[in-house]
């Protein structure tokens, strides 16, 4: 295990509980307040000699002066994270940040709060070095990512307001991914290209309630079962976009004998690779299609109560090429039923998708190429949404991609219980972005 100044930094940040909350009076200020004093404690140089411009609450916005600024890069993180779940079974300490197995225990080291620390540790070593980007290199930090907040448009804006027009933007989503796909050994450094929409719906039925003991048909609970049920069985349709097939393409010569004529061939067999993404698992199929979770259930208040309103919340991820219009639609008809109503929570269409013929996707390409020789660089769809999809309005080139390798376990710990990094896998990080920096031309 590697020994390295930044894992204590790391250490310290994730011991702050910076939880963002859709209702703002449920968040601890304070944490936040701590947490920026913590950074700058951590980080002096970045402080001292770079332009902080604060953003919304706790969001900060770093401008580090470069020998030019025609193609300024913007590199990206948040430092909120989701909430614990008191009852999930976490191994060690959710914010005790504790090292066990030669990893970082806690909420927020693989989301976010890694890689923001990767990427001021690595500029922080630069200004110790007296080194000057070759462009103007922005940091953005996010203060509430996770629910969706103001931070990030409010950044972009001021980037717009300063007429700043990136080069590219880098963001969190994708890593070096161990087990990313059947029959495929070698890691996958996947880096997003474009990311789906995500749009969130209330289905709602009212009715009469009443008492339990005399239950009419077909009540509202039973009605939005039905609609939850039809809605869950007939999907939207599958396919295999541009992005994935060039990911599929990639792999192929690292795949096993037996797949290596269906990758190779991609393009193809659009048609045979959709079903069998489809049969290979939740994260394989969600590659091919917009999805829909079912992901919170309200009805009576009693057991003893008919609900007089039964409500649920559909969380839809718009896969490339689908709409918003088209989704309610599929939802309505679907349905199929007046009595369901259905409203829209919050709605954002599929981000547009990044080039990957191109200097900037080609430069990232060949920096995983040089810290991670053994992955298969290459691009895909990104399934969670980010702050990143807030700049695609002044920017063409927005890419996601956490530089840590991961494997299925720790991916899967995202937002849920167990997450942990690896200490030297985020040392790797570390000197990933720095190596990153130092190349932009």
């Amino acid at each position: 295990m590697t020994t390295h100044r930044a894992v204590a930094k790391l250490q310290s940040l994730i011991r702050i509980p910076t939880v963002s909350y859709p209702d703002w009076s449920l968040v601890d200020s304070g944490a936040f307040d701590e947490f920026v004093a913590e950074h700058e404690r951590q980080f002096p140089l970045l402080h001292e000699r770079l332009e902080l411009t604060r953003i919304d609450t706790h969001g900060l916005l770093f401008h580090w002066p470069g020998r030019g600024d025609d193609r300024p890069v913007v590199l990206m993180a948040h430092l909120d994270v989701v909430p614990v779940d008191d009852g999930a079974p976490w191994q060690h300490p959710p914010f005790g940040a504790e090292i066990h197995d030669g990893a970082i225990w806690g909420r927020g080291t693989l989301d976010d709060k890694g890689q923001l620390v990767a990427v001021c540790e690595a500029v922080e070593t630069l200004l110790e070095q007296g080194f000057v980007p070759a462009q103007d290199v922005w940091l953005s930090f996010g203060c509430n990512e996770e629910v969706s907040g103001r931070a990030a448009p409010l950044a972009a804006e001021e980037l717009t307001r300063r007429g700043v027009r990136p080069w590219f933007v880098l963001d969190e989503g994708g890593a070096i991914a161990a087990e990313a796909f059947p029959g495929v050994a070698a890691p996958v450094g996947v880096v997003g290209v474009t990311e789906k929409g995500v749009t969130s719906l209330e289905l709602r039925v009212d009715g009469r309630g009443g008492h339990a003991s005399t239950p009419a048909r077909n009540g509202p609970t039973v009605r939005l079962a039905k609609a939850l049920t039809r809605l869950d069985k007939h999907q939207m349709a599958a396919s295999v976009p541009d992005p994935t097939i060039e990911l599929l393409s990639r792999m192929a010569p690292h795949a096993s004998r037996a797949l290596r004529p269906l990758l190779a061939n991609a393009a193809r067999l659009r048609p045979v690779l959709t079903r069998a993404l489809i049969a290979a698992g939740p994260e394989p199929a969600a590659m091919t299609r917009t999805t829909f979770a079912i992901t919170t259930l309200s009805g009576s208040p009693a057991l003893n109560v008919i609900a007089s309103t039964a409500r649920a919340g559909v969380n839809i991820r718009i896969m490339v090429g689908d709409t918003v219009a088209g989704v309610l639609e599929h939802v309505r008809t679907t349905i199929a039923d007046d009595q369901v109503q259905v409203s829209v929570v919050d709605q954002n269409e599929p981000s547009p998708v990044s080039p990957i013929d191109d200097d900037a996707f080609r430069l990232i390409e060949a920096t995983i190429g040089d810290v991670f020789p053994d992955s298969i660089p290459a691009p895909y769809v990104m399934m969670a949404a980010t702050d990143s999809r807030f700049f695609t309005t002044i920017c063409s080139r927005v890419y996601r991609f956490a530089p840590f390798r991961m494997t299925k376990a720790q991916r899967e710990s995202i937002h849920s219980y167990d997450e942990h990094l690896g200490v030297d896998a985020f040392v790797d990080g570390v000197r990933w972005y720095q190596r990153l920096i130092e190349r932009i031309p």
